[in-house]
């Protein structure tokens, strides 16, 4: 009986596994050869091993790659300093007893649904240096917008601000973990004379620290696979300075053909965003507080 269980069980995860093997578990152990040979997608035939030729001329050869790396840190560092402060901040706002809460939620969690091409088309406008709503604003208010796409030096920050205008899912994970903190705690800081920087200092964000290492790791591991902003914007301009990894990962696999080198690229990626977890993972122990 048990055997005939196992078998239909195997039946109807087979699927699943054929699909798996085939279309994750075999292109992750072909990209690793393909990192050490010159595969060309147009010829693949024509595929040959060359060590660590493509390793060399990515460490040492590849200007577009250190800047690529830069810009993409950049990104990170600011979508998780900026986003997660901002993305706490709402949630507080959204956790209060205000009228109409339900809908200021769902206003803050529209951005997720809008597909990303679409999204990045409606920045487009928003940064527009002419015609722009946030340059229009900002004539109001007496100050000179900039060129935000087109300048070297603001085109990162609003690609950072369009990420965070994103960060719906965070919000209600961030507002999921404020709702968990017990009332009494509150209760109790007030009844002590704590103010309102007190208690969030003393109460809400230790006891928040669990879902701000989830947010940030998640954050991480999104920013470093960014594309599809910056393709569709800037297609990594002006002059690089928005040439994110995944970005320039592309242009050498599907307009330089050279799927090899971009195997490499994609395998180094993956290496840091592992490094990077873990490294957040590791210094958690000393600022995240898990209640028993």
């Amino acid at each position: 009986m048990k055997r005939r269980e196992t078998l239909w069980a195997m039946f109807f995860l087979s699927p699943w596994i054929i699909g798996f093997l085939a279309f994750t578990l075999f292109p992750i152990v072909a990209s690793l050869w393909f990192s050490f040979t010159n595969y060309n997608i147009v010829n693949p035939a024509g595929a040959k091993f060359i060590g660590l030729d493509n390793w060399d001329f990515l460490f040492n050869k590849d200007n577009v790659f250190r800047q690529s790396l830069g810009n993409t840190l950049y990104y990170a560092l600011g979508l998780v300093i900026i986003g997660t402060s901002t993305d706490i901040f709402l949630a507080m706002l959204l956790n209060t007893k205000i009228r109409g809460r339900a809908t200021y939620r769902l206003i803050y969690f529209i951005p997720v649904l809008i597909p990303a091409v679409a999204g990045a088309l409606i920045w487009v406008w928003i940064l527009n240096p002419q015609r722009g709503i946030l340059n229009f604003g900002l004539d109001v208010i007496g100050i000179k917008g900039p060129n935000w796409l087109g300048s070297i030096h603001w085109v990162k920050p609003a690609l950072i601000m369009m990420a965070v205008w994103g960060s719906g899912r965070a919000i209600i994970i961030f507002l999921a973990g404020l709702q968990e903190i017990p009332t009494h705690l509150y209760e109790a800081a007030r009844i002590d004379g704590a103010g309102v920087l007190s208690v969030f200092r003393h109460v809400t964000l230790p006891l928040l620290t669990p879902v701000i290492l989830f947010n940030v790791i998640v954050g991480l591991i999104f920013s470093f696979q960014a594309f599809t902003e910056p393709y569709v914007m800037t297609q990594g301009g002006p002059a690089n300075a928005s040439m994110m990894y995944g970005l320039h990962l592309y242009y050498q696999a599907f307009e330089n053909l050279r799927m090899g080198y971009a195997s490499a690229m994609a395998w180094l990626l993956f290496g840091i965003i592992l490094l990077s977890t873990l490294i957040v993972f590791r210094g958690s122990r000393r600022w995240v507080y898990y209640e028993n």
